[in-house]
């Protein structure tokens, strides 16, 4: 049994570099690249038993996708009567920590408008700050089957190796269409991820399920972005009857007059290992394995555009998933530093400053969860 406090920190901080040595290496912060797709075999053993996370170069070179999209024309026919779901955001950053007068900070969600593909893709080119909303097109419900199906022989239906290897189809395959300010914060999910890009260029910040006290999760009320056509107004209005969101406090990019307030209240995450960095380029593929805390933030093609698509495939519910709980149970004495008011906790008889076991409980209304 692990000791007192200082004990008890002392083997979780051990926890980090060791998984590091064994299994992810202390050498560098880069993701293992492949030059081309691995077997079922090798990707089964060296990746998904391992639960590490690689790159695939020349890995979708061969999708019609690649020549296809290049530029709108082939998009703007083929989806010229779809609606599809766009979100809006005053900032990019959707599903993440905003404040709020009524709490320090709340979970925000985005305000979500059906249009016309062609006008939604209109409204992510005139995207800015200066234009008072970002439009991001990532609608996790299996969109690219559905909203998207026109152009679905553009792609893969599935990874073959992966599918192979894993044993099963993707549960959901997503299409993610942004420019420069989508960004997506600190989370994890409960599936394994091939995340291919078709456009542009994706930068993820990486961090392994056995750092989890490293992202500071706390509960948060949750609250909707809700966008005025007449007004060009945003408003953020929290959920009634008021539901907590467990999620990562973490952001990694401060801006220079909060870094050092950022770094003093997540010394945890600031002041331990790096976190593996990867950028995934047009024809790449990144597998992200299950339950790892990733954060990301994209670069366009020279039209302004960042497309991908992701293949959700269900992860296994085996001991690893026991032993993350269990670590996530444990309390780590500095991860509790954050006084609850900080949190943005309405009420402290439902709003627990601990981990808890599943910050992947956002759900959209077609249930499938979280963010890329």
């Amino acid at each position: 049994m692990l000791g007192a406090d200082g004990s008890m920190k002392q083997e979780i901080e051990k926890l980090w570099e060791e998984a590091r040595e064994l299994s992810l290496g202390t050498t560098a912060t880069a993701v293992e690249r492949l030059p081309s797709p691995p077997t079922p075999l090798e990707f089964l053993r060296r990746f998904v038993s391992a639960n590490k996370p690689c790159l695939i170069s020349a890995a979708t070179l061969h999708w019609p996708a690649t020549t296809l999209w290049s530029s709108d024309v082939h998009l703007r026919r083929a989806l010229s009567s779809a609606t599809v779901s766009l979100h809006l955001t005053p900032t990019g950053r959707a599903d993440a920590l905003a404040p709020h007068p009524s709490a320090a900070q709340c979970f925000a969600s985005a305000h979500v408008e059906p249009m016309p593909f062609p006008l939604a893709l209109d409204a992510i080119y005139s995207s800015d700050l200066d234009s008072k909303f970002v439009a991001y097109a990532q609608q996790q419900n299996d969109c690219f089957r559905s909203e998207y199906a026109a152009i679905g022989g553009d792609c893969e239906p599935h990874i073959e190796w992966a599918s192979e290897a894993l044993g099963c189809l993707p549960e959901a395959v997503n299409l993610w269409i942004g420019n420069q300010l989508s960004e997506t914060s600190f989370h994890k999910d409960h599936y394994e991820n091939l995340y291919a890009v078709v456009a542009g260029e994706k930068h993820f910040l990486l961090l392994p399920p056995t750092d989890v006290h490293r992202m500071y999760i706390r509960n948060y009320p949750a609250a909707h972005y809700y966008y005025s056509k007449d007004t060009g107004e945003f408003k953020l209005e929290l959920e009634n009857p008021v539901r907590y969101v467990p999620w990562c406090s973490v952001n990694p990019y401060p801006s220079r007059e909060n870094r050092e307030k950022e770094m003093s209240k997540f010394p945890l995450y600031f002041d331990g290992p790096k976190p593996f960095e990867v950028t995934v380029k047009a024809g790449e593929i990144l597998y992200l394995p299950s339950m790892w805390f990733h954060h990301v933030r994209q670069s366009p093609d020279s039209r302004g555009r960042t497309i991908a698509i992701n293949y959700w495939y269900d992860m296994q519910f085996d001991i690893k998933y026991a032993y993350f709980n269990f670590l996530q149970s444990i309390s780590h004495p500095s991860s509790h530093d954050m006084e609850l008011h900080e949190t943005g906790c309405l009420g402290t008889s439902i709003c627990s400053s601990g981990d808890e076991p599943d910050i992947n409980v956002v759900a959209d209304k077609n249930g499938v969860s979280d963010e890329e």
